[in-house]
Order: structure tokens, then sequence, then C-alpha cells
């Protein structure tokens, strides 16, 4: 499974690697339905890459989770597993004064170990989700945040670098072993476009993450980044600067074949199932010639992880989900 998704990665044409990953309500309906346990899911799907998440935190209260930087995360709504934040940390009076925690080193040696145990033959990268925007905006608050990207990038920039350091010190401690590359996780994009303008991204954004893609990219590893929406303005930019992977690829918001002729040679697209307007809504025979049409034309040439655009959630059907695992297996034979 680690060559098959390599050799994506590569644009060698050939079998096409997958993952399904589901939300914590999904899995757990669709375990009992099918008599595995929540554990044995990932094995069962054959989903061919497993990341080592080094994000932690504990839940306080039942729904209210705190995670390592402080911010209390809502999850009582239909949200079970991001969910809102309570109430900002940073203020305006307090943006110097704010510490981002110490790394955890044991975590992240234990995961990144427990994850190199695994004897499923997969693709393996640690993972650092919120990695800049969305860490700052948990703290200070989207609204606030995007405020102070325009009239207040000094304190901004203190912020970014703190939690840009903490990012590099989790990169360095999991470099120490031989995990396949990074998975970042940070949504710069809505569906009609970015969250910010192109400017402000380069000069706030791309630089602090060029230094975590250089680290990455120097023991020569792969560099994946997961983005909701469309960041096209940004494709380029993410490409000189050393993205391998772009995940995760919304066809309600790009034209695929434009964004494969355009972009194609350059990245490995993983995702491109939509979980918004296919999964929860198509028939079976819907699925099926939808994903493989979209399949023939991300796959071509290599270059493509089949995937859902996102954790499947529990609007889509059981059956859904199974004919996509049985479909996506065939297709990467």
């Amino acid at each position: 499974m680690r060559q098959t998704v390599i050799s994506a990665i590569r644009h060698e044409s050939g079998k096409i690697p997958y993952n399904v990953e589901l939300t914590t309500e999904k899995r757990h309906d669709l375990c009992e339905q099918i008599g595995i346990s929540e554990d044995e899911y990932f094995s069962w799907s054959g989903s061919h890459i497993e990341k080592a998440d080094y994000n932690t935190g504990e839940y306080i209260n039942p729904g209210f989770y705190k995670d390592n930087f402080g911010v209390i995360w809502n999850r009582t709504g239909l949200d079970k597993d991001i969910g809102v934040v309570e109430k900002p940390l940073i203020t305006e009076d307090n943006y110097r004064s704010y510490n981002c925690p110490d790394v955890d080193e044991a975590h992240v040696r234990n995961v990144t170990e427990a994850l190199l145990s695994s004897k499923l033959g997969t693709l393996k990268l640690g993972k650092i989700s919120m990695t800049l925007f969305e860490r700052a905006w948990g703290l200070k608050g989207m609204e606030a945040l995007l405020i102070d990207l325009q009239v207040n990038s000094n304190e901004v920039e203190y912020l970014l670098d703190q939690i840009m350091e903490y990012n590099m010190k989790i990169i360095d401690i999991a470099l120490e072993y031989d995990i396949d590359g990074f998975y970042f996780g940070d949504d710069f994009g809505t569906q009609r476009g970015l969250i910010m303008s192109p400017e402000v991204w380069r000069f706030l954004f791309k630089p602090r993450f060029k230094k975590m893609f250089d680290k990455v990219k120097s023991k020569n590893k792969f560099v994946a980044l997961h983005s909701c929406g469309d960041i096209t303005l940004l494709l380029g930019d993410l490409i000189d600067i050393g993205l391998d992977i772009y995940q995760t690829v919304q066809p309600e918001v790009y034209d695929l074949n434009k964004l494969k002729s355009e972009f194609g040679k350059s990245l490995c697209f993983w995702g491109s199932i939509s979980t918004q307007r296919l999964l929860p809504v198509a028939t079976k025979s819907e699925l099926i010639d939808t994903v493989n049409k979209t399949l023939d034309i991300m796959g071509a040439g290599g270059g493509c992880i089949a995937s859902p655009t996102h954790q499947v959630p529990s609007d889509v059907s059981n059956e859904n989900v199974l004919t996509l695992i049985d479909l996506l297996r065939e297709r990467s034979r």
C-alpha cells in the first residue's frame, strides 16, 4: 500500500490509493452495522495512509474539550469532533503575554512510535492540524483575527511566530523517526475564494509555511496540506515552497479537469469525492458513476489519492459508505 501511494505522489500512472475517514458518529454507526469494533475500522477499510496526530487535550465536561493551548471547544452541537470556541483566550491587552504551551515530547514520541508499529504497510505521516491560521483564530477569535490581519499585523506576526516555533519543535522530534512525511491542516478557503487576500497570505503565512516545509523536505520527506475551499490563488505559491500533496479538493468548488490540467504535473491531489453534494444524496448507481468519472480525471498519469473531501459525516448512509469503499478497493488493485 505504501508504494502505491508513493507512486501516485510521483505521478507514476497505475493504481489509485485511497483513504476513507469517518466522523466519530459515522464510524460508530457503521461499525455497529457491519459487526466490527471501531478500532478495527481503519484496517478493515483498506485505507492507504495513516497519520500520527500530535494535538492533545481532554474533555473537562461532557461535550466540552480543552486543548493543550487552553482553548475550550464546545462540541455539544452537531459537530462532535471539532466544535466551536467557547471564549477566545487572546485579547488586545494580552497578545504578548500569552505563551504557547511546551511541546509534550513524550506524547510526540509515543504517537510516532505507535504509528510506525502498525503492520498495515501504509504510508505514514506526522500530522499537525490547526497549523497557523486556525490555531491563531482559535486563540483570538475568527472575526478579531481577520481584523488584525489588516490593522494589527505586528501582533499577528508575533503570535504566528510562537505557533510556528511550537510546530517546528514537533517536526524536529518526529523527523528523528522514519516517517514518510508531514500532513499540515489549515483552512484558507471558502467555497467562493480565499478567506483573506493573497497578498496578506503571502506576507504572513507563506514564509512561515516555507520554514516548516523546508525542514520536512530537508529529510527528503513528503509534504501534504489540507485546506478547505477554493485556494486556487495560493497553489502556485505552495508548489514554490515544496508542497507535494494538496487535500481536500472539493468538486463543488473546483473544475477538476482544469485543476488537473493546470497543477496536476506538480501536485498530487487527495480528495475529490464530495461529502457535500454526492455522498449524502446519491443513489448507488449515481455514486459509482460519479466516482469512476472523477478518478478517471484525477488519476490520469498518476497524482491522485482517492478520498471523500472530509471525514464522512452522519448524514451519509452506511450503504453509500460501503459502496464507496468497495469501489475504491477495486480501483486500487
